[in-house]
Formats: structure tokens, sequence, C-alpha cells
């Protein structure tokens, strides 16, 4: 069921806004998802029975009745807005949009569920039904080998002339070499059996059933012969002679696990002569009592001529799997397949070959000691003495250290299960019978299985609680893969996950437990082996086996909990090089010594045993090893992805805000004799608006104002007005008779201008107010009493109000400042009397409206008419044109078309109001006082912000930091939402900067103080010390978010908190903290802005005048790995590597004189330079140099600040946005590929000779040339040709950073690069906002807002709820996708759909310009009825013609031909 509401609005005197708008809102709240921004009480508050019925003659909802208040003599009408609006507003449109945007989104999503269910059943469904054959073989590669490497045809020529066992590591290619060596074997049989020889066929052998099934699939798509498999599971054990001799002689190659063959042996259905090839898989395992030797040391004949024994063909990573003498098992091994171990000549080669793992350390706390859970012992007591319980008890109490409480419990759901519980009982009754003879009785037999059944429902009833992941429920190393698995499976990923575990239960267990505990996006499967396990234990057969793997490998599983049946581990490369071994030892990657060579030798076990040694010798010269050889190193490389560390962009939380800065609590509560004064005035900007009016103030305090910025206030229409601010250098000193004249003034101005009565207590006044003269006349360093009007402030104390009567003359109204003590929302300026009214004459139609309309007398008075009988006024007292004060507004913001309309001039008698002893011009400057001290204190809070974070940093650009003028500030190009007018410059652009120099300065410092680390473990870092997530915990632990100012001018928050407020509006609320809703993401952003302002205050981006900056980052980033105070401690902290000090060689010497020829720079370290063109796929040996990987990363981040200092200089008033999308056309890949070739950098880049890149860069340097040759000038000839490959823009970032480093970190040949090479392209950045804009999202933004003048449109994208629980561990898909779509004018036109937000909406704007394409700015309007933005008269016209015309064609009335002439194609 469902509920319409309607949602109407309407202004008085106007049609509805909405004549209907209805939103569906299912009555089961518990099965919608109700979008978070709308509340219940948000749209209970819209919602409206239908237009205001004016002529009702019931009192409408909200309106007080006048009775109600006859007593109310005196109003505080102190609200932020004297103007009504509208109902509806545009967050509530938004909202509005929103909810359809769900509601659509829910329908689309059960649609996707729907299919995806279906798909995902259909495909189970087959799975189950398919045979572990079919599933196997249709997962393995159907492609025919035929690129062999130089290595793998190496091992094959080997492979002909002799008995070898090939050693290469996993992932390198050794069943090609099989393939390779097969098919030679069966050139050879089938020329021998041609010749009329006996048949023979070759074997393929396999340790594990597995294998059988991948290999023969590898197999059969390379091989144009006959094969077949065979394993234990096919029944084959029983099958007879005749039904071996018919597979024998139908195939030429049998693939099958080596006990099939040693049966066949034996029973002679095949004998060893009959056999040409023998190739042994996992070679390692033939030892000791394996199949693989048994059918060596039985069967093979050795001596035995050639043609009589089979050929033998060995593979194996590592040629030793055991502990002990690894050299005695190679040799060992050799001698029991009568083979040679061989691997490849040029290690190299293989290394470019194989993909190794990045592994990783984690460490957890350490593990608690076994202990009893309540089950446990409830169990333990009753039930100990049951003997083949003995085996779960022990694994519950393992598991309570290992896996924790939750884990230990589950144990025996999983023991005491129904198909368990019986596993037990056949053991009990095995046990007896074994016993029977040493006189067992029955008797007990039936009590130990009683006992067990009882358990059995003990654990059956027991209440198995959710796990929780804090306290003993889980222990420290399952907490800790928690955390890595929630890091990595957040989000929807393609990533896929196995955990190892040494104990089958431990897989069984971990897989229930992330049912509870995984993210939405892990899928757990459990994978163990298929040999027989006791209770507790998972026992899976083969075919489940491969089910499970089938569905890991599409992705409906993403993570395997598996026992370690299938670990292999191999930790050397061996090479044959001239006669001897050369053998490398390959460490972890968490390892600080990746790599290590040993000395050629003779042996296999000596060239190990040398790398070994080799190992040991640089991890103890580099400190990792003791003098006992024991590691005393240990690092933890943090697997953090940009998911985990990324922050909700729609998470907020109430947060306290500061509104006074720290120096007023810091003074009250003193009555002082010296006091600062800061003279406060108006200096004309721009309009015409007279100043004279307005009387210069002192502000006096306890302590001096700092210098702060002037600022400007809108006083009229199209004027601007600066409010500038001069603290004085002198002391005034006051006796207490003076200071009780400034306070009394003070107070008065509280009273009569603002209607706030305050207790006169001089020791709780922050500050206080005094008449001052202008600033022309006063010396910066001068403080004399007479800065002051000191008659003003006894005038004002000495009368409360001034009175007249029948013989004032008419001037003595003249430019008075008026209150009304009835109402504290009117004031007014006079400006003369008017003779030509009487009190009693009707109030002139041109006056503002008030409660009483009926004359001039009753229009003076605020009394409600109860009051009103009561009192009279005189008939004959003068009537004195007057301005009413509106002194409502916010005076930093630009005068609004509402306000321009209202009207202020009035005519009033002074009898029923006050004139107040305040000086009309002390009154005018007095009625902006809010607005100006409200902009002093911010900036004074501001500073205090800097001053916590010891940062100096310009008033004005720390303000710009701390402002956050909107809901969506952090959203460029959007229409901003509860935008609050008049705050000046918000945090963007700062931020864009402070981003910028945030990425430059830690890059700068992990290389200084990590000159070893990868790239990819640089960027790691980096994320972690600039990532919003770190950003936002600094800043909390700071409060930075207190100084954050979200809120614009209010009414409320200007007045001073301290002394007490006695009458007047909040005089019940008291001191509290007031509060504010920030994003998660804008704590962050304004942290990245303050290091923006740090820098912008100091900005030549000299070395000297950056310091500022970099103490920021280190502030802010709060790691041991920024921990710098000025620029020049990156330079001190770095230590040269080895490689840049060394002797160079004349090619690199010869590489600094060519390249001073491109770039006047001359390198102090030509080895340096080298590595700045070093490709990683050149050999590190070659020149003990390493690639340009590490100065790469570092250029980036150089070149990136060069960009930005660039346009955010030239263009100060663009956003971030336009900035962004323009930096990206100079750092690009496309573009950096031109600089390359024109600075000739690409003839200098050392690579491995790999003829596919130097074609690429051959064919690329030809276009770029020939562009740069047709461009005639051109500059953006560059953004036609086709992207580079990525080495060429690689080695000029690595050149920027090398340079930076080779200048001992001077930026400022940073800088000079870009002057020379960079600049010339982009003096007009006009030319590139169609590469800057090529993006669907922007491209789509700049049609609908520049080309249709549109702004009624929004792009929403919302994941697709998954399906549920135990479905989604099943389905096909297992992916999470997200729906985006395009809303124009509150529909839906254009959706689109993908794994990430940002695709989804990439789809979604494609999508929608294509539907948009070809559209006339007319057509548009009328297909989606946009009137948002109006166009003059002639242009409406004309496009009322053309609408007229279309639709007369389209009758039959005119023709085509007509519409096209009338001026706009069609």
């Amino acid at each position: 069921m469902s509920e319409p509401l309607d949602l109407l609005g309407t202004l008085p005197g106007e049609k509805p806004l909405l004549s209907s708008v209805e939103i569906t809102i299912p009555v089961n709240t518990d099965q919608t998802q109700v979008p978070s921004d709308i509340s219940p009480e948000r749209i209970l508050n819209l919602t409206v029975s239908g237009p205001v019925d004016e002529t009702s003659s019931g009192t409408s909802p909200g309106i007080a009745d006048p009775s109600a208040n006859e007593a109310a003599v005196e109003q505080d009408t102190d609200s932020d807005d004297d103007f009504g609006e509208p109902i509806f507003t545009s967050t509530d449109k938004r909202q509005l949009q929103r909810a359809k945007f769900e509601a659509w989104v829910s329908e689309e999503s059960a649609k996707v569920q729907k299919e995806e269910l279906q798909a995902a059943n259909q495909e189970i469904d087959d799975d189950e039904a398919q045979s572990a054959r079919y599933l196997i073989s249709r997962q393995e590669s159907n492609v025919i080998i035929n690129d062999a490497r130089e290595y793998q045809l190496e091992l094959f020529e080997r492979a002909k002339q002799q008995n070898i066992i090939a050693v290469l590591d996993t992932g390198s290619g050794k069943t090609l070499i099989a393939v390779l060596l097969l098919r030679y074997v069966l050139d050879q049989e089938l020329e021998s059996r041609g010749l009329g020889k006996p048949r023979k066929i070759s074997f393929f052998l396999v340790d594990c059933v597995t294998l059988v099934f991948q290999q023969h699939a590898v197999l059969e798509c390379n091989l144009d012969q006959k094969i077949e498999r065979f394993c234990g599971d096919m029944g084959c054990d029983f099958w007879s002679k005749g039904t071996w001799e018919k597979h024998f002689s139908e195939n030429m190659v049998i693939v099958c696990t080596a006990q099939v063959l040693y049966d066949c042996l034996m029973h002679s259905f095949i004998s060893i002569d009959q056999i040409n090839l023998l190739i042994f898989d996992e070679a390692h395992h033939a030892k000791k009592e394996h199949a693989y030797a048994r059918i060596i040391k039985d069967f093979y004949i050795p001596d035995a001529d050639k043609s009589e024994r089979p050929k033998i063909f060995g593979m194996t990573a590592s040629p030793a799997d055991a502990k002990g003498d690894v050299a005695e098992a190679a040799k060992q091994l050799e001698r029991m397949l009568h083979s040679q171990i061989a691997t490849t000549s040029n290690l190299s080669l293989l290394q470019k070959s194989i993909h190794r793992p990045t592994e990783q350390i984690a460490q957890y706390e350490t593990l608690s000691m076994p202990f009893e859970t309540d089950l446990y012992r409830r169990l333990h007591h009753a039930y100990s003495t049951v003997t083949v319980l003995a085996r779960p008890f022990r694994i519950a109490k393992e598991a309570s250290a290992e896996l924790g409480r939750w884990c230990a419990d589950q144990i025996w759901s999983f023991a005491l299960a129904e198909e368990e519980a019986s596993k037990l009982e056949n053991k009990a009754q095995r046990v007896f019978a074994a016993r029977g003879a040493r006189g067992q009785s029955l008797e007990a037999l039936d009590a130990n299985l009683a006992q067990l059944r009882e358990a059995q429902k003990v654990v059956n009833k027991h209440r198995f609680e959710e796990p929780q992941p804090d306290g003993n429920d889980l222990s420290s190393k399952v907490r800790l893969l928690r955390d890595y698995l929630a890091s990595r499976f957040e989000n929807p990923t393609q990533d896929k996950c196995i955990v190892f575990v040494e104990k089958r239960y431990a897989a069984r267990v971990l897989a229930e437990l992330f049912k509870y505990i995984g993210t939405r996006h892990l899928r757990v499967g459990v994978l163990t082996g298929a040999r027989a396990g006791d209770a507790v234990d998972l026992n899976v057969t083969f075919h489940r086996q491969t089910i499970t793997l089938t569905q890991f490998r599409k992705g409906t599983l993403n993570c395997l909990s598996q026992d370690p049946d299938i670990i292999a581990k191999a930790n050397y490369l061996l090479e044959y090089r001239n006669g001897q071994y050369v053998c490398e030892v390959i460490l972890p990657e968490a390892s600080p010594i990746r790599t290590a060579t040993g000395r050629p030798a003779q042996q296999k076990s000596m060239a190990k045993r040398s790398a070994a040694f080799e190992a040991c010798l640089l991890l103890w010269q580099g400190k990792y090893l003791d003098d006992n050889l024991l590691p005393i190193f240990k690092k933890r490389l943090p697997a953090m992805r940009n998911a985990q560390l990324a922050l909700n962009m729609k998470n907020t939380n109430a947060y306290e805000m500061r509104i006074k800065p720290e120096v007023w609590a810091e003074t009250i509560g003193t009555r002082p004799d010296q006091v600062y004064v800061t003279l406060v005035e108006l200096k004309e900007s721009t309009g015409q608006h007279d100043l004279s009016s307005y009387q210069p103030l002192a502000i006096i305090t306890r302590t001096k104002f700092p210098k702060l910025p002037s600022f400007p206030l809108h006083l009229s229409a199209g004027t601007r007005s600066d409010v500038v601010t001069l603290p004085l250098d002198g002391i005034l000193s006051l006796t207490e008779e003076e200071l009780d004249l400034i306070n009394c003034f003070t107070l008065r101005i509280f009273k009569d201008v603002f209607n706030k009565t305050y207790e006169d207590d001089v020791l709780q006044m922050p500050y206080w107010i005094a008449p001052a003269t202008n600033t022309e006349k006063i010396q910066a360093n001068g403080a004399e009493k007479g800065l002051i009007e000191w008659d003003v402030l006894k005038f004002v104390k000495e009368h409360d109000e001034l009175l007249w009567n029948d013989t004032t003359p008419p001037e003595f109204f003249s430019n008075r400042f008026v209150v009304d003590p009835g109402d504290g929302g009117r004031r007014f300026f006079t400006i003369a009397v008017a003779p030509q009214f009487k009190p009693l004459d009707p109030v002139p139609v041109d006056a503002p409206t008030t409660k009483h309309m009926d004359n001039i007398l009753e229009y003076s008075s605020s009394l409600w008419r109860a009051t009103r009988a009561k009192v009279s006024f005189r008939s004959d007292q003068p009537v004195i044109e007057a301005h009413r004060i509106m002194h409502r507004r916010n005076w930093l913001e630009e005068i609004t078309e509402a306000e321009r309309e209202v009207k202020t001039r009035c005519y009033i008698c002074p009898q029923p109001l006050r004139l107040s002893a305040l000086p009309a011009r002390v009154a005018s400057m007095s009625l902006i006082f809010p607005a100006i001290i409200f902009r002093l204190e911010s900036y004074l809070i501001a500073l205090d912000a800097c001053k916590m974070l010891r940062l100096d940093i310009r008033a004005d650009l720390a303000l710009e930091a701390f402002t956050k003028d909107s809901d969506n500030t952090e959203e460029h190009q959007k229409e901003q939402i509860q935008f609050q007018r008049g705050m000046g410059k918000n945090y963007e652009r700062l931020e864009f900067l402070g981003d910028c120099f945030l990425k430059m300065a830690t890059s700068i410092s992990l290389y200084t103080q990590c000159p070893d680390n990868d790239e990819y473990e640089y960027h790691v870092r980096r994320m972690l010390l600039v990532c919003n997530k770190n950003l936002f915990n600094t800043a909390l632990e700071l409060n930075l978010y207190e100084y954050i100012r979200s809120q614009s001018f209010s009414r409320r928050l200007w007045y001073p908190q301290e002394p007490k407020l006695l009458r007047g509006k909040g005089v019940k609320k008291g001191k509290e903290a007031y509060k504010h809703q920030l994003g998660d993401k804008t704590i962050a952003d304004v942290s990245e802005a303050v290091i923006g302002a740090a820098l912008l205050s100091h900005m030549d981006l000299e070395n000297t005048h950056v310091d500022n900056a970099v103490q920021a980052v280190t502030r802010l980033v709060k790691s041991p790995d920024h921990n710098i105070s000025k620029w020049a401690d990156y330079y001190k902290l770095y230590k040269m590597p080895t490689y840049q000090t060394s002797p160079a060689s004349q090619s690199q010497l010869d590489l600094v004189k060519q390249l001073f020829t491109r770039h006047d720079y001359h390198f102090h370290y030509p080895r340096l330079l080298r590595s700045a063109f070093q490709h990683p796929s050149y050999p590190f040996s070659w020149e003990r140099i390493p690639s340009y990987q590490r100065l790469e990363f570092l250029g980036d981040a150089l070149l990136d600040m060069a960009c930005v200092n660039f346009l955010f200089r030239r263009f100060p008033d663009r956003d971030p946005q336009w900035l962004t999308e323009h930096k990206m056309a100079m750092v690009s890949n496309r573009f950096l590929g031109a600089v390359c070739v024109k600075l000739n950098f690409h003839k200098h880049l050392r690579h491995n000779g790999s003829g596919k890149l130097e074609a690429q860069i051959r064919d690329y340097v030809t276009d770029i040339q020939d562009a740069a040759r047709e461009a005639d000038g051109a500059p953006d000839y560059w953004v036609h040709v086709k992207s580079p490959p990525k080495a060429l823009p690689d080695i000029v970032e690595a050149y920027v950073g090398a340079i930076f480093v080779d200048s001992e970190f001077n930026y400022q040949e940073v800088e000079r690069f870009f002057e020379a090479h960079i600049r010339c392209f982009f003096e007009d950045m006009s030319i590139y906002d169609t590469f800057a804009n090529n993006h669907p999202t922007t491209f789509l933004t700049n049609l609908l807002t520049l080309s249709f003048n549109c702004a009624s449109f929004r792009l929403l994208a919302r994941e697709i709820p998954p399906l549920p629980g135990p479905v989604l561990s099943s389905a096909a898909s297992g992916k999470s996708q997200v729906i985006a779509a395009v809303m124009l004018h509150d529909e839906i036109v254009a959706e689109g759909r993908a794994s990430s937000s940002k695709n989804a909406k990439v789809k979604a704007s494609t999508n929608a310009l294509e539907m948009l394409r070809g559209l006339a700015p007319w057509e548009y309007r009328k297909m989606y009825r946009c009137d948002c933005k109006a166009v003059d008269e002639e242009e409406k016209q004309r496009e009322r013609g053309i609408a007229e015309r279309v639709d007369a064609a389209g009758a039959g009335k005119i023709k085509i031909a007509e519409v096209v002439d009338f001026g706009t194609p069609i």
C-alpha cells in the first residue's frame, strides 16, 4: 500500500507553485529506503493541503491571533530576514528530485536483481550439473601456443638430446617446453610406425587429480593427435587389460596421475619399452615411496638400450621441497630420474616473463593463551569422558587462542552437526570394536553414545550470538585479517583473495565468520583437499572443489579460505653459464634486500650456498641481521587502497563551532586602566554612496588588535564601501570615570539600536565602542584621548532620550535617530518636519505597511488596539518625514532585488516614539556595526586556528581557508545548496593549491627519507599521508572543525556573549554550544586549504619562502614520513645513493654534454642523469643504475606544482574545476610525450631492445613531428596526435626530478624548465577548452548551461542493492552495480550502469549527449518544457515562430523548407 502526499506551496495572492506533485511513500517503511536527505519532518513541513484561501474566516496555520499579543508591549523582531520567502525552496526541489530518483532506482533495481537472480540460478544449476571434467576444461586456455621464448627453446633443444629436469619458476611456461617435446617425439613416433616398428605411447604424469584435467585441456589445444586423461576418480582401478589396450591403441598421449601408470605397469597392462616419453610434472615429488619414484625404481632400466627405455622430461619450480641439504636432494632427484637438472642460461629473459606476487607482512598483537569458553566448560564438565570428543575439545581450546571465543564455540556447531555426529558415533563404535578384547562393556559404549547425543542437543539449543569484532570474540590475528579484507572489499572490486590456513577447521570457521563481519562485496567460499577428514573438518568432493574454483574464477566468490594442500614455494633460480651454475636467491617483497646473486660454481648446491651467503652478507652490511645472523628488521608495508583511505562525500556530523575569538575570553574579568584603540571607518570603493553620515567608531580592547584586511559592505544598490581598521600602537590610559562613560555609551548602542539591555558590568565586557574622529587626522602611532569624542559620551550618559515640547523648533527634529519603545524592529531616521501633513491625515500610499494604517498617528504607534485605547496622543503634534530603517539585512552581501524594491519613506509623529540621544551619524555606523564585528571576529577566529597550528598566515587567506559557504562547496560548477551569501571567498581555490603542494612536499620527503623504496611503495606511503582520511583524522585531533566558518552573518551570533542579557531575545538561552553540520571531506579539504594559505602568504616558491607551507604539511599530515620544519631540511635528510656518486663512464659524461644543448643545465652527477633515461626493462646489472621510476615519481609532483603555480597566478578568478581540467592538459601524457620529442629526449632512452617498444616510439615520433611541421606554429598540435608510449612522458618527469635532486633540491630549476619548455604552449589557455571539456560529464554540463541556458538538470548515481545473503554468495555476477541517471526538469531522460559511480555517470552522460545531439535551443526548450533562463523578447518571438511552423509542418499545413528558411536548421 502507499499513500500520496500533495506538496503545494503558494505565496499570498499567487497561484500554487505546483498544481500537483505526488510522491508515493510506502506505508511499510521497513521495506523502503528513504532518501537520507529527506526526513519525515521535512516532508511534513512541505505538505500543504492547498492554496491559501485569503477569504477564509479562520485563522491560517502559523499566524497568531492579534488579540493573543495584547499584553506584549514590546517585541524583539530580530529575525535574519525582513522578507518572506516561498515555501518551496531550491533545497526542497532537490529533495523531491532525489526522492523521484530513488523511486526510479528501486524499480530498476528490482528488474536488475530479477535478471541477475535468474541468470545466477541458471548458471549455478548448470555448474552443479556439469561434470568436473567439463568444468575444468572450460576454464582453461584454449589458445594454441606457438610463441616460444628463447629460454624455452633452449631447454627444448637440450631435452631432445638428453633427459633433463627443467627448473623454471612458476608461471614461466614449463608446459610449453613439454608441448614442444611432445610434438617432436610424436613426429618421431609416426616416422617409426611408418617403418613398421612397434607402437609406443607418451605419458604426461601429474601429482593430483585436478592437474589431470588442467594439463589435458592445454595439451588437447596444442597437439593434433588423440589425447586421453585418466585418474582414480574415473574408476579405472578396476579396468580390464582389454579396456586399457583399447585406450593405448586409440591415443598417442595419456595424461594421468602417476598412480594410474604405476598400476598399469604393475599389472602388465603396458611395459616400459612401450613408452617413448615420460613427462613428470612437479618432478620434485620423485622420492621415497612416491608413485613417481616407484615407476622409475621398479620398471625403468637405465642400462638398457635407448630404444627400449623412454625419454624422461621433468618439470619443477624447485628441485627440492624439503628441509635438509638442498644440493644432495637435487642430486638424488637427478639420480632418481636419470636426468640432469637444467635451467635457462639467460636469467634476464626469464625474469621478464614472470610476474611475481607482492609480499606484504602484517603484524598482529601477541595471541592470548588458550582459554575455556562458557560453552566449552559446560560441555567439558558433562562430557569430557566421551572419547570421540577429545579432538573437538582440543581443537576448540586451540581455536580460542588462534581465532577467538566466537570461533572456538563454532567448532562445536560443526563437530556436533547432524552428519558429523553420525560420524562420531560410527567412530565410537569402531573404537569399541578395537578395544573389545580388553574387556570394555557394551553398556559403556551405549552410555558414551547417549552422552554424545546429549551433547549434540546442548549445542543445538545453545544460542550462538553474532560475533563482536572487539573483545575476545576474535583474536588479534583474525581482527587484523578482518581489517585487511574490509579495506580491500569495502567497495565493488575485481580483486580476489585466498586465505591460506594450517588447519581445515580454520578454513571452515573463517568462512562462517565472514558471513557476519565481512563487507557486502566480500563473497567467501571454502576450498580444502579432497582427502577424508575428521569431525570438525570440512570434507569436500573433487567435484565440489571444481565448482568452488569455477565460481572463484568467475568472481561469484572472491575470497577463498583454503587449507595448505596446494602451497608451492621456490626461492632459488639457477642458471647454467659457461659450464658453471650461477644462482640468484629471491627474497620476499617486504625484505630490505630483494635479490642476491652468488658466485659461479661447478655444483648447483654450491651455487645456491653462494647466493645465500651473498644475501646474508648484504643483510648484515645493511644492519638487517645481528652478529648472530638473526633478523632484526621488521617491515610493514600497508596494503592500502583508495577505497579504504577515501571519505564518504555525503557523511556529515554536527560539530561545535566557535563563534567568538579567544581574545575575548582571555581578557574579560578585569577593569582595565590602560586600553588599546582600533579605529573603524568606511572608504568608498565603487559607486557613489554618501559616507559623511557614518561616524567613525573606536573599538576599545584590553589587548591590541592585529592588523586586519579591509572588506566590503554594500550599503546601497550598486555600491561598495570598504571597512578599514587601524589599530593604534599607543596605549590609552583611562580613569574609572572615563571607562564608565565608554561603557555607558556601548550599552546605550545595544539598547537603542538593537533593543538589547545588558547588565552594567565593566568586568564582563569584551570590548567597548566609542565615537571617533576621521583617520586622516590621526597618526597611527598616536592614541591621545582627543581621538574620542568625549562630549558625545557625556551627552549620551546624561540624556536617556531627547525631549521636546510645543516651543521646540522644527529643525530640532531633523536628522534624528528615532526608536519605537513598543516594537524592537521599528527604527527611523528623520528628515525634517512635514508641515503639509497632520497627525490624523491618512497614511500616504507609498509608506511601508504596518499593522495600523488608519492615519499617521496610529501608524506611528505599535501598540495593540486594546492597549492603544488606554493611551491618548496629541493630535496637534508635528508630522515628521522619515526613513524606516530596514536593519535586519546582511550588509556583507549585495543588495537583492527584493530589498531594492522595499519602501522606506514614511511619515511619523514623535509622541508614540522615542528620540534617541545617540547622534544620527553614530547610529548609522552602529547599524552596520554587527556586520563589521562579525567579519572582524571571523578573522580573529581564523587567526586563532593559525596560532594553534603555529603557522604565520595572512588574515585574509586564513579566513578564506576556513570559509565554507554552501553545503556543497567542493562540488564545483554545480548549483550551490544552502548558499550562504556575503561570506567572501571560500576555501576551494586554496584547497586546489594546497592539495598540489601537499603532494609535492610528501613526495620529496619520501624520496629523501626512503631512497631505496620502489615507486609502488612511494605511492602507497604518499597515499597514506595525503589521503582525505588521514587529513580528516588529524583535523579531528586538532579540533580544526571549530574554526570553520560555515554560516553567514547572523543577528543571533554577533552580540557579546559574556555580559548578562537582561532584556531582549535570547535572554533565556544563556551560554550554549553552537554547532554546525560539516561533511568529513569538508574538514579534510579545509586542511588542504590551510596548506594553500600558508604557501600563498609567502609565495615566491623560493626555498626560503615556503617554510611556512612545509610546517603546515607536517602539522596536518602528522606522520614520521614528513617530519620537516623547513625546506632546507629536505636536502639535509637526503643521503645520496652509491650509484649517484660512483665514477661516471664516458658514455654517461657524453649524455650530460648532449642534454646541455637541449636544456642549459649542467649535471654534477652524470649517473643520476642516466637513471632518468633508463627504462625499467633495462638490466640493472649492466650499469648498476636503477630505472627512472623513482625520479619519475618525484618529477611528476614537481611538474604538477609548476603548472598549478602558473594557472593559479595567471587566472585568479577561475574555479578549481576549470583549473583542474586545464592542468590535466599541461601534465597529460599526450603533451609530455610531445615535449619529450621536441627535446630529443627519446633518443637517449635505454631499454631492453624490445622491438615492440622501439616501433611504438618510432611511429609516435614520426606522427608528432609531422603534426608540428603542419601546425605552422600553433602550440596545440599535440592535441590531435595519438597518445605516446608511456616511456616518453615518464622520462620528461624523471628528467625534472633529476634536475631537482642534482641542484640540491632547488625548486627554481624546476620553474626554469617550465618557463623554457612548457609555458610557451599555454600562453592562450582558451585553445585547450575543448581538450579540457571532452569528458562526457563536463561536455554535457556545458551543453546544457551554455548552449541551452538550462539550469534544471541533475546527474545522480546510486548503487543497486545487492542480491540478499545466500543468493549473493552464489550469484553469477557477484559484482555490485551502480546506476546513474540524467534528470532534466525532474524527468529521467538517460541512464548508465557500471561497476563504479564514476563510470556509470560517464555512460549516462554519453547517452544523454547522444539524445541531445543536433537539437536547437528552441527544440530543447519545447521538448523538455524548459523555461530556466529568460531570453530577450525578440528571441522569444523568433523561437515561438519556429515552433509554430514546425507544428504546422507536422500537420501538413506548410512545407519543411519554409521552416528552414525561417533561420534555424532542422
